[in-house]
């Protein structure tokens, strides 16, 4: 009777254990997330770099010892504060912002504080993200530095592959090409309804006079000829300041600018009688640029002021022009308008005003680039030290009514 009762009790036992390991095992399939691989080139980082033998660290700090030119030059340049960008922090800062904003602007792993695994249902707000035991955040301040281009498969990648330099060095053209500049330089993608990178440099210069002629290393790192390291002798190098808008992220940094467009004024007397007009042309043209000015960020545009003032110093008339793309961000992303220009495309811009009263008249045309609007900058709090513009033109011209 005793065995009777223990086989029912086993068995019984046996049942409950297998309904439970059954339920824990259905529950566990159910709640398993489906996780999808990253797939977009934009999604991805550089995997992680370790040091070329010879080195002691990836930071351009390191670099700069010996290649002190290279150095200096970066350091004007706005890659080297794509990370402490203040509207690029006030943009991470964000619920919108996803997680792979970052990767243009630290684009090394080992910048990164976590390693992105995949997407929960392939939403990008659901990363799949663990500690990234390699972090070196003073290797993250330092944004796009030497080491995001150059260092691969622990070496260092150059124009020449040269056997003198103290560390691992291989020659390889190819990717230190525009491909390079494009993977950042061109990120096209809506995301969201209300979420888009419109970065179409690289589409742009595809598109153009310039493709097969001229990239973007002709234009934005000068040839120059110099030593690369004392001691080592001049050979043909390049100027590592990226020149750009000329906008620097900070008030204290001078940064370099590369204008692709020229400006034509063209005053049509300075000499008029009472009740003609005070005429003037300004021709505008992307002389330059082998890609759309303004370029890159949507929110950047130019405007052409045009400010008439009599003897007095009093404004009698004025007019404003604007070049850029507009857009609607809300309640869904939409390119309302865009008047860029194209490369070797030219725009005149009319100024005129009939003269009422005798005298001198002073006219003023300024030309302004700007990052992005007054507006823009105070709703993200980037304070009035930020710059948002520069001026590129200038003028006046003095016009006497007789």
């Amino acid at each position: 009777m005793k065995n009777t009762n223990s086989i029912l009790v086993s068995f019984f036992l046996g049942i409950i254990l297998f309904t439970f390991t059954f339920c824990s095992d259905s529950n566990s399939i159910e709640n398993k997330p489906n996780i999808q691989a990253l797939t977009e080139s934009w999604e991805k980082v550089i995997p992680h770099q370790e040091l070329p033998e010879g080195l002691s660290s990836l930071s351009a700090k390191q670099c700069g010892v010996c290649h002190q030119d290279h150095y200096k030059e970066w350091q004007q340049s706005t890659h080297a504060h794509a990370w402490t960008d203040l509207q690029f922090q006030a943009e991470l800062k964000k619920e919108s912002s996803p997680f792979m904003c970052i990767n243009c602007h630290i684009p090394l792993q080992n910048q990164q504080e976590y390693i992105i695994e995949g997407l929960i249902d392939g939403d990008i707000y659901q990363p799949v993200k663990r500690k990234n035991p390699k972090f070196d955040k003073t290797l993250q301040q330092e944004g796009i530095n030497c080491a995001s281009c150059h260092v691969r498969d622990g070496a260092i990648i150059g124009p020449t592959g040269t056997k003198k330099a103290p560390h691992k060095t291989v020659k390889d053209t190819k990717f230190l090409s525009e491909s390079l500049c494009i993977s950042c330089h061109n990120a096209v993608a809506v995301i969201t309804p209300t979420l888009a990178c419109s970065f179409e440099t690289g589409d742009e210069w595809k598109a153009g006079p310039y493709f097969g002629k001229e990239n973007c290393i002709d234009c934005h790192m000068e040839a120059t000829h110099r030593e690369v390291m004392k001691g080592m002798g001049e050979r043909p190098s390049r100027i590592h300041n990226f020149a750009g808008s000329g906008i620097p992220k900070f008030d204290t940094v001078t940064t370099n600018i590369k204008n692709g467009l020229e400006f034509y004024p063209k005053l049509a007397k300075n000499i008029i009688t009472l009740y003609d007009s005070i005429s003037f042309s300004f021709k505008v043209k992307n002389e330059h640029a082998g890609h759309k000015v303004p370029t890159g960020d949507p929110e950047r545009f130019f405007l052409i002021i045009f400010e008439l003032k009599n003897g007095k110093g009093e404004v009698v008339a004025s007019a404003t022009e604007r070049i850029g793309e507009k857009w609607q961000w809300h309640p869904s992303v939409k390119k309302l308008s865009d008047n860029n220009l194209d490369p070797n495309e030219e725009r005149v811009f009319s100024f005129s005003h009939k003269s009422m009263e005798r005298g001198k008249y002073q006219l003023s045309v300024k030309v302004t680039k700007h990052r992005m609007t007054k507006k823009t900058a105070e709703y993200n709090g980037l304070g009035s030290n930020y710059p948002t513009f520069i001026v590129i033109f200038e003028e006046r011209y003095s016009v006497l009514v007789k």
